[in-house]
């Protein structure tokens, strides 16, 4: 017995046809009946009355088409298991990040990912903010984590941490010795900021002109890392996330100084497009990223 057959069996039954069961299954009405009497005569049984119109299930026939439904239920369900498991085992997630917290975050992340899920795959692009959101908005990247993002039509951002930002300077710096400072003590300070597009120098020049502080801008750039580098060889000072600098101060490379008395904080969010069907590993990787800290570093 073929589930084929067994598929036959169940829908004459429920259709009370036999030709109506033999194009529901793709088969010529003359296949269908061969299959079914085959079948009763394997049985030794009459599993339908085929001299009325509808047909009529007989009593061994109700038996036959119930143990039909149990067999391709049980089937049914096997295959979708089969499937979850597939998917857990073979799922791939596909993350973008902005370069800082691709290199603060992202071995912690793919760590914790493996752990939870050593079969799944994590694939991890490191962009530009904007390119970031186009990603997930053309449907490049399942997730994005990005500063400065805000819901819209098509984007769903959801909260993951807000970033203490701190004034960096060298270990040399005139200022190395302090531990917190106003606005008003960087006046005339050489800056190396970020490039203008940037949200995160839109907000740091808002936060100067509130204050009324007047800096020199030195070197601007486009990522974290050569804002760093270009700190911790003295050409200047500037102001960045806590989080991002963490090797740099356990190597004492670099010096950070909080600001008073109003902190600054940098934004990161995770995003998706709306109404996005996940696959089981990218609902486990936002759980995951979910779990993480959320407050301030």
């Amino acid at each position: 017995m073929t589930l084929a057959n067994l598929r036959l069996i169940r829908d004459v039954a429920h259709l009370r046809s036999v030709s109506k069961a033999a194009r529901a299954n793709e088969i010529s009405q003359s296949a269908a009946s061969q299959a079914i009497q085959e079948i009763e005569r394997d049985a030794g049984v009459t599993l339908f009355d085929r001299s009325r119109r509808p047909l009529i299930v007989t009593a061994a026939g109700k038996a036959y088409v119930e143990y039909c439904r149990d067999v391709l239920r049980r089937h049914d369900e096997l295959q979708a298991s089969l499937e979850l498991l597939k998917k857990q085992r073979n799922g791939k997630a596909r993350l973008a990040a902005i370069y800082s917290v691709g290199l603060s975050e992202m071995a912690h992340i793919e760590e914790r990912f493996a752990g939870a899920f050593p079969d799944g795959q994590l694939q991890v692009a490191y962009l530009r903010p904007e390119r970031v959101w186009e990603a997930v908005v053309e449907d490049e990247a399942d997730l994005g984590l990005m500063s400065y993002a805000e819901s819209s039509r098509e984007v769903i951002a959801l909260p993951w941490r807000d970033e203490e930002m701190v004034v960096a300077v060298a270990p040399n710096h005139r200022l190395a010795h302090e531990q917190s400072i106003r606005p008003t003590a960087l006046e005339g300070e050489q800056f190396i900021g970020f490039d203008d597009d940037l949200p995160i120098q839109s907000q740091i020049d808002r936060y100067f002109r509130e204050h009324k502080v007047s800096v020199q801008a030195a070197f601007h750039f486009d990522n974290l890392q050569m804002i760093k580098e270009a700190v911790a060889h003295d050409a200047g000072i500037s102001i960045m996330p806590k989080r991002v600098m963490r090797e740099e101060l356990s190597q004492g490379r670099i010096v950070a100084l909080r600001l008073q008395p109003r902190k600054l904080y940098r934004p990161v969010r995770i995003i998706h497009r709306r109404r996005k069907v996940f696959n089981e590993v990218t609902v486990g990787l936002l759980a995951l990223l979910q779990q993480e800290e959320k407050g301030p570093a």
